[in-house]
């Protein structure tokens, strides 16, 4: 099972406990993730939870925004296909992706040199 899927089931039997234990106090907002009376969750109480699960996993904190950078340049970094990165972060220009999101570090910089250097020298 595809991850994003286990994530969304996870995320639904969540729902269901949470709309259990509200009863009556549960409002139907159709989002997929809500508080624990299914309202939406509010963006400072979304960014607390953040920096206490990245202080959980010992990572460093920073802001949510950045994960989707953090995100592409991972994939560009693995010799992600750009228009693979391009479908997970969800953009509609491959522009987008490449030039605002991801980042090439200086290692892979310096090993794609290395391999068209080879290439040009016939190696």
């Amino acid at each position: 099972m595809p991850i994003c899927e286990v994530a969304l089931h996870d995320r639904a039997a969540a729902h269901d406990r949470h709309k259990a234990a509200a009863g009556s106090d549960w409002l139907s907002s159709g989002l997929v993730f809500t508080t624990r009376t299914g309202r939406p969750v509010e963006p400072r109480n979304f960014n607390r939870s953040f920096t206490a699960a990245c202080s959980r996993a010992g990572v460093r904190v920073i802001p949510v925004h950045a994960t989707r950078k953090t995100c592409a340049s991972l994939l560009v970094a693995l010799d992600g296909h750009p228009r693979v990165a391009m479908q997970v972060l969800r953009h509609s220009q491959i522009s987008v992706t490449m030039n605002i999101y991801s980042e090439v570090s200086s290692d892979a910089t310096r090993r794609a040199l290395k391999r068209l250097g080879k290439r040009l020298d016939g190696k």
